[in-house]
């Protein structure tokens, strides 16, 4: 096996495989980037400094947008500054870096926002024990357990993949070094090795989504025993924003790591990980603030806190 291994160093093929995109892509990712920069920041900044927010859905919310503004700092830095040199050189060691802190980042949102949603369920379906049931004992554990869950996963696919031979070739035709086009470039044994970490995508990803499922599905049968349409309205808008952010998590996600090999597709991969490891990150901010007041006022005021 370790004669099998003669790889090295690895190339990034970037954000396009058409070299005249390179530069237009690089200069709109790296807008993207810095308005993901700005947006999370600025989210973490306000739940931190504003009191009023010092509750378990906003608790989440913060340790949410610390996730997308590592996430994003994870991938696109590299791909940045490779197509500024106009090489996309990255060594084995820091390929494999790359893959564990991405993927456990990916996860550690997936159990994040399965806890959202379980705390928005607790909100509507149980009031009056939620206080209880939310203490700043249980939301930190919650929030422990899914950084925890999320690096055994990582742990567990940077291992799966780089256990794999490579001899050669070393072009990973993505912009960031992802499980899909890593296992296209293994020597032998890239089948089992797919299917393993496809079972154990899916057990992880499935679960989530079905623990999700069931929270709305409780928390709609309790708005809709409301009789108030006023109250309904006031209980389906503190979850909108939750359920916004899950549509999209899923939705792009599912379409990258769901998939069997054999159908991937090259450009299919990166047109799905900018969504899932760009935009997502970038609009989650956006989709919290624009109609949370609450949300508005503390960025409002950390806004005329900043120095002239």
């Amino acid at each position: 096996m370790d004669n099998l291994t003669a790889v090295s160093i690895f190339l990034l093929r970037g954000f396009s495989a058409v070299p005249e995109l390179q530069a237009l892509s690089a200069a709109a990712f790296l807008l993207i980037y810095l308005l993901a920069l700005l947006g999370n920041a600025a989210m973490v900044a306000a739940v931190t400094l504003d009191a009023r927010l010092h509750t378990p859905m906003y608790f989440f919310l913060k340790h949410l947008s610390l996730v997308d503004l590592c996430s994003t700092s994870t991938t696109l830095p590299r791909a940045l500054l490779a197509a500024a040199l106009g090489s996309g050189e990255i060594s084995l060691p820091a390929c494999a870096a790359q893959l564990f802190a991405f993927v456990c980042l990916g996860a550690t949102e997936c159990f994040l926002l399965t806890s959202m949603a379980y705390d928005r369920c607790l909100a509507i379906y149980r009031p009056l024990a939620y206080g209880v049931a939310m203490s700043a004992r249980a939301c930190t554990g919650l929030v422990a357990a899914a950084w925890a869950s999320g690096l055994l996963f990582s742990a567990f696919h940077t291992a799966n993949t780089f256990s794999l031979p490579f001899c050669g070739p070393n072009v990973v035709d993505h912009f960031f070094c992802d499980i899909s086009p890593l296992l296209r470039l293994a020597c032998a044994g890239a089948e089992a090795h797919e299917a393993l970490g496809f079972v154990a995508s899916g057990c992880v990803i499935m679960s989530c989504f079905a623990l999700t499922v069931l929270s709305y599905g409780r928390i709609l049968a309790t708005v809709l025993r409301i009789r108030s349409a006023a109250g309904r309205r006031k209980a389906f808008s503190t979850c909108s924003s939750h359920l916004a952010t899950v549509l999209l998590f899923y939705g792009t996600g599912s379409s990258a790591y769901m998939q069997p090999m054999a159908r991937f597709s090259p450009l299919q991969g990166r047109l799905a990980a900018v969504f899932y490891s760009v935009l997502t990150p970038t609009l989650n901010p956006l989709i919290y603030s624009l109609r949370n007041k609450e949300v508005q006022g503390a960025l409002r005021k950390l806004y005329l806190q900043l120095p002239p």
